[in-house]
């Protein structure tokens, strides 16, 4: 098993009650692997205790990464949400968290 965090490293941010996770390959070599095997599927099915919407995922290849746009990711947001530290940045770590096949 690999974890995404052994082939990537990534990026995060928040706006209202979207998530939105750039994954960044570290080498063509992991981009081709994240490719087949870092779906959307996987992260929505990963973030499904916590998010009530949909993932979807767009692939960079000119810069060998991915963005993952995670709906109704945030419990309403930043400031409404009454979650602890589990905006943006924390949660890219469950993302890298992943393992792989």
């Amino acid at each position: 098993m690999t974890q995404v965090r052994e082939l990537a490293h990534a990026r995060a941010g928040d706006k209202g009650d979207t998530l939105n996770i750039a994954v960044f390959a570290n080498n063509q070599e992991a981009f081709e692997r994240l490719e087949e095997e870092l779906t959307a599927e996987i992260v929505e099915e990963t973030f499904d205790p916590l998010i009530s919407g949909t993932v979807e995922r767009y692939t960079l290849p000119e810069l060998q990464s991915f963005n993952f746009v995670l709906y109704n990711a945030l419990a309403g947001g930043v400031t409404t949400s009454l979650r602890i530290d589990s905006h943006g940045k924390s949660l890219s770590y469950v993302l890298l968290g992943i393992e792989l096949s």
